[in-house]
């Protein structure tokens, strides 16, 4: 019988919805018991953290946890912490002084409804609170502050933004696909690596089950920036939910201008099958990682 990925899919991203959604109407729960949330702010992180989409970095967590054959909500609330990164990255991303675009999800971008400052500091607040939510997983002491650790190297300067910067300095500038490959390991690649591992070390990983994992989830990134790239000259707005062709008008080099769209679409699925074959220890356990990495590569959106 094979695996079914939509059902799989469908019901994580309940989970991840019905976790999101509980944290939108209890802020204590993030902030603290004495603490009060301006209405202007919450709507502005709500309006982006509640956007929908694919939801793909807590369901790696959990995915990752499962690996080890353990449930899946162990991973969970870590899962929504990195979710509530990538939110905030999104944010960022689309203001004036970055990207520029106008959609995001099939709608107006953050700071197009609430304006450039209130977009700021909903993208500051999603990140501040992502650790708060990341270090109420049930751990013990010990490997959460292991988790806390990783988690803010992945967002960080050595990590997503790190990479951001690589990726702005580099803009308008001749890149070879190793600079292009290194700054997507960091922009996108470290967060999932950090959601597959952290989902992976909740599950009780071992040392070299967590060096497994790493190699897939440095294929899967590499791969899903890949594919990325040629959406993003394949596909329309209604499709991508964003303004597609913004990297060329940034001037921004891609995996399609290196490799055209058929050599890109062979390397991403050169490098997703050399992670998938990583997987082999975990057994069927790892599965919905193998067919989360086959849907990567043929993804449309």
């Amino acid at each position: 019988m094979s695996f079914d990925l939509n059902r799989y899919l469908s019901e994580r991203r309940g989970l991840v919805e019905a976790e999101l959604a509980s944290l939108s109407r209890l802020p204590a729960l993030v902030h603290g018991s004495a603490g009060q949330v301006p209405k202007t702010l919450a709507d502005a992180m709500n309006y982006s953290l509640l956007a929908g989409g694919k939801r793909l970095r807590p369901i790696l967590a959990m995915a990752g946890c499962e690996a080890l054959g353990q449930k899946p909500e162990r991973a969970l609330k870590f899962g929504c912490a990195v979710e509530m990164i990538h939110t905030y990255s999104l944010i960022h991303d689309d203001l004036p002084a970055m990207d520029n675009d106008d959609f995001r999800r099939g709608r107006p971008t953050n700071h197009k409804v609430y304006g450039e400052a209130m977009a700021i500091l909903a993208g500051d607040a999603l990140l501040t609170d992502a650790f708060a939510l990341a270090a109420q997983s049930d751990a013990p002491a010990e490997v959460l502050v292991e988790l806390l650790r990783e988690l803010s190297y992945s967002a960080g300067s050595p990590g997503m933004v790190g990479g951001q910067v690589v990726d702005v300095e580099a803009t308008g500038k001749p890149v070879d696909l190793a600079l292009l490959k290194g700054l997507h390991a960091m922009k996108t690649g470290a967060l999932f690596d950090v959601s597959l591992r952290g989902g992976a070390r909740l599950g009780g990983a071992a040392v070299e089950e967590l060096a497994a994992i790493r190699t897939y989830a440095q294929a899967l990134g590499l791969a899903f920036q890949i594919v990325d790239d040629v959406l993003d000259v394949t596909q329309d707005l209604a499709q991508l939910g964003k303004d597609p062709g913004s990297d060329k008008e940034a001037g921004k080099t891609t995996y399609v201008d290196l490799l055209g769209v058929e050599g890109a679409m062979t390397q991403a699925r050169q490098v997703m099958d050399e992670g998938i074959a990583a997987l082999a220890p975990f057994g069927a356990h790892a599965e919905p990682l193998r067919a989360l990495g086959n849907y990567t590569v043929d993804r449309k959106n």
